[in-house]
């Protein structure tokens, strides 16, 4: 038999159709895999790590297409500050999801979605107000530490551009963005680390046919929701991932 991540038939099934949902969730709004896919496959998966490793994987082709087809609406200046914090919490986070216990890391993850998921509701309007720049380091760092423990860094920046991004385009193009560069951090980092593995490699593979069949789904309602309907739901997503994570 071919070295999976998956023990059974009922296993790779259910990662399938979780991922299906996921990458749609992604593709639409420009965040939502991690969040989504984390907190449903650690009720299939013994060991988180494995989870984290194969979201990881599995994100690349989608951010690869969104970050160039909305390429112009990408603003430069600020995911370069952004990611002056991003670069150091990746690793530590890194190392911390090593040698943690899952369960810890399970508990933290759900009070924290539940906590950003009830504060997104408050928030302004989008677009109406620009983060100072001295906020945008930490916003990373704390970014990047998630991202690194979880693969589920997004709330700090899904917080930031839901305040900054004049429209929906700019909104899920500047998020993937900087998701695509965490890609790029992260790789090393987790290989590093030992926790890339040829079985990852391998499962990713047998994965991905449901993984395009998402993206593609995500699409094509990203082109048709409007502006009004995309910011409701985004702060609707949230809530719900955060109790469902919690309960």
């Amino acid at each position: 038999m071919l070295p999976l991540i998956f023990d059974t038939w009922t296993q790779f099934l259910l990662t399938c159709g979780i991922l299906v949902i996921a990458q749609l969730v992604y593709v639409l709004f420009g965040f939502g895999s991690g969040l989504i896919a984390v907190g449903a496959l650690a009720l299939v998966f013994p060991d988180i790590r494995d989870v984290v490793v194969l979201l990881l994987l599995v994100n690349l082709p989608a951010e690869v297409w969104v970050t160039w087809k909305t390429r112009s609406e990408v603003r430069w200046r600020p995911i370069a500050i952004l990611g002056i914090g991003i670069g150091i919490g990746i690793p530590v986070g890194a190392i911390i999801l090593r040698n943690s216990e899952p369960d810890f890391i399970l508990t933290v993850l759900g009070v924290f979605l539940m906590l950003v998921g009830l504060i997104f509701l408050r928030l302004p309007a989008a677009g109406k107000y620009s983060p100072p720049v001295w906020a945008a380091p930490p916003t990373g760092l704390i970014s990047g530490l998630l991202t690194g423990l979880f693969g589920t860094g997004g709330p700090p920046l899904i917080i930031w551009y839901h305040l900054s991004a004049p429209n929906k385009a700019a909104f899920r193009s500047n998020l993937m963005t900087i998701f695509l560069l965490m890609t790029f951090v992260r790789v090393p980092s987790y290989a590093v680390a030992g926790m890339i593995t040829p079985k990852h490699l391998l499962s990713m593979v047998v994965v991905m046919p449901a993984v395009f069949i998402g993206a593609w789904i995500g699409n094509r309602l990203h082109l048709d929701v409007s502006e009004i309907w995309f910011r409701r739901l985004v702060s609707a997503l949230l809530v719900v991932l955060g109790l469902v994570q919690i309960i």
